[in-house]
């Protein structure tokens, strides 16, 4: 498939900012069964300095500061990706025991094992109570193979828990999404990681985009998509599978990964420091995923 995604975020600010200096991850990875064949990101006002890096997780990151007053900021990300089909379905990865691969991920030295044992650890949104792997036990029984023991713990996410945008923010912990059982993506995403992780598994948080269709009979509203949020586990000697709690199921190629990380904090889309005498803002964000062809 091959996809358009525009990405456009406008602040609005009470009292005007004499500056500021920002991060954005908007631009698709360029990684496994995607490619980002073209990318843009249109800054308003133009900033005094303006560059790209790569950051620990390999995700592209654009830097950018605005040295005078303004009392808007408007931020275009324009990108074509072509995303490719998975390598092989979940029912022909390892039938290792998740057991077996918790184990096996302990003691490996090899530089993928090595890598995936930071996303074993609590990360600043994503701790792990005991309540959370009490909520997660019953998906891992002894012997129970690991893809099987995460898309069941993915199924039962989305049957448990309400989409209720509103119902959380980006500081509500697991534990409180897991209390209230509602939430978005995000907050699946999360939790799902916190399972994972708290039954000494690896389990990174994947942000990106998802083709949505109209109702049937409608036309397809313009912003009517936005960015979304799933995860992914690491599965010894397979690599990385990715699972979609919110819609119970296994990413394919209408997903477009824009970042991963540890959690939210690590992929947030703009984050940044402004200077400003005080007040308030107001933030609208749009995003429009139109496919271009096969």
């Amino acid at each position: 498939m091959r996809y358009q995604i525009t990405h456009h975020t406008r602040y609005r600010y009470e009292t005007p900012v004499t500056a500021s200096y920002s991060e954005a991850r908007l631009l698709p990875r360029n990684d496994g069964h995607q490619a980002c064949v073209f990318s843009e990101l249109v800054i308003d006002p133009a900033p005094a300095d303006q560059r790209e890096r790569t950051d620990h997780f390999g995700n592209r990151t654009v830097y950018f500061a605005i040295d005078r007053p303004h009392d808007e900021l408007h931020v275009r990300a324009v990108s074509e990706v072509e995303v490719r089909a998975a390598e092989h379905r979940p029912d022909h990865w390892s039938d290792l025991a998740w057991h077996d691969a918790r184990d096996r991920l302990r003691a490996e030295l090899t530089t993928e094992a090595l890598t995936a044992r930071q996303f074993t650890l609590d990360s600043p949104f994503v701790t792990t109570p005991p309540e959370l792997a009490r909520y997660a036990a019953p998906s891992f029984p002894p012997g129970r193979p690991l893809v099987e023991a995460v898309i069941d713990l993915s199924h039962r996410i989305h049957q448990d828990f309400d989409y209720q945008p509103g119902a959380t923010t980006t500081a509500t912990s697991v534990a409180e999404v897991l209390e209230r059982r509602a939430g978005v993506c995000q907050d699946f995403a999360h939790l799902a990681i916190g399972c994972v992780r708290s039954m000494g598994l690896a389990a990174r948080y994947v942000s990106g985009y998802l083709e949505t269709d109209p109702p049937p009979g409608q036309e397809r509203l313009l912003g009517a998509d936005a960015s979304h949020a799933w995860l992914s586990v690491y599965v010894p000697g397979d690599g990385w599978l990715e699972l979609d709690p919110t819609n119970a199921q296994i990413p394919n190629q209408r997903y477009v990964v824009t970042a991963w990380g540890r959690d939210y904090g690590d992929v947030t889309p703009i984050k940044g420091v402004v200077f400003s005498a005080g007040g308030t803002h107001e933030l609208a964000v749009a995003v429009d995923v139109v496919r271009l062809g096969v």
